[in-house]
């Protein structure tokens, strides 16, 4: 159990370059924690890309192996609620950030991190899932927690393309809502309906610029994964007591509005903080992404990269080059 074996490795040089790389460590020099897993599996999100460059909001200390998303067997275990065998996922926690992460081989994690494999998921299904899926499915739930049902009116997704859109697209369609996808990357719009989209509209759709403290109320309901001035005319926009699911800031993390929405029609703003999900509703989540709300052409929106590819597909997400999920096949 000692051999050497692969991870993805971030460091910074003597002259402040950050580089990505595959080396081999051994099981000695991982953190300490209750389970050692086997990663079969992980996937590339928006904040692991961060972390391949090092981010400071991201990264807490280099060297670093990236990855906050992993599934696989366990090894070996020190708590009674896993033994050798047992096919797991850990998302979220210090995973990839404070801790090392999923682009290895093995990872050693602290038993409270880690979620059995639901029935009838593997591994690949868990990670085209992921952290995006994770997340996509907590904004749906504080949506219907609010009350909104499909009767209420569109419910619109932005950044649609991406992800953590993709994903929230297709299990509101698949509850019955009908949604609007809005996407700066035309070309995805055949596949946004397939996933249940019922209207595809350009960024520019919820990027109102004027001064206007209230927009017409249009949605009933909304999944932002920008922030920034969409998140803004998102909320300017949505129906009396509507509520929008904040999760994302790939626009900006300032917030240009007012208190009008809020006290004049009520709007709710939920924030979706995955990475600390309490345990309870984390468990029902992948419950729940295992079976009524599981996509069932969740392929189509997945491609499967290798660890050596990932500092290149990394780059390409953060210029808004890519789609869907990409899953990371650590090789033996």
């Amino acid at each position: 159990m000692n051999d050497a074996f692969a991870c993805l490795m971030v460091r910074r040089n003597d002259a402040g370059k950050v580089s990505a790389a595959i080396e081999k460590i051994k099981l000695h020099d991982l953190p300490a924690g209750d389970v050692l897993i086997k990663v079969s599996c992980s996937s590339l999100n928006y904040k692991d890309a961060l972390a391949c460059q090092a981010h400071p909001g991201v990264v807490r200390q280099l060297p670093h192996v990236p990855g906050i998303d992993a599934a696989g067997s366990v090894v070996e275990s020190a708590s009674d609620d896993f033994r050798p065998g047992d096919e797991v996922l850990v998302t979220g926690y210090d995973l990839g950030t404070s801790h090392w992460g999923g682009y290895a081989q093995y990872v050693r994690v602290p038993a409270a991190w880690v979620v059995a494999m639901p029935a009838g998921m593997t591994s690949e299904t868990a990670m085209a899932y992921g952290t995006a899926g994770f997340t996509a499915a907590q904004c749906v739930k504080a949506i219907r927690h609010h009350g909104i049902e499909p009767s209420d009116g569109e419910v619109v997704v932005t950044g649609a393309s991406g992800g953590v859109g993709s994903l929230a697209v297709a299990i509101l369609a698949k509850l019955g809502y009908q949604v609007t996808a809005i996407t700066g990357k035309p070309a995805q719009a055949s596949l946004l309906q397939q996933l249940g989209a019922s209207q595809i509209l350009p960024r520019e759709a919820a990027n109102d610029t004027s001064a206007k403290p209230l927009l017409p109320a249009r949605w009933a309901a909304a999944v932002d994964t920008v922030g920034g001035n969409t998140l803004a005319t998102l909320l300017r926009s949505t129906n009396h007591r509507g509520c929008v699911a904040a999760c994302g800031l790939a626009s900006d993390h300032e917030l240009p509005t007012t208190v009008y929405p809020f006290i004049l029609r009520g709007v709710t703003l939920a924030g979706i903080d995955s990475a600390q999900c309490p345990r309870e509703s984390r468990l029902q989540i992948w419950q729940r992404l295992a079976t009524d709300w599981r996509i069932d052409d969740l392929e189509n929106l997945t491609r499967t990269i290798s660890l050596t590819d990932v500092p290149s597909t990394a780059e390409a997400m953060l210029a808004g080059k890519t789609f869907g999920r990409t899953l990371v096949l650590p090789k033996r």
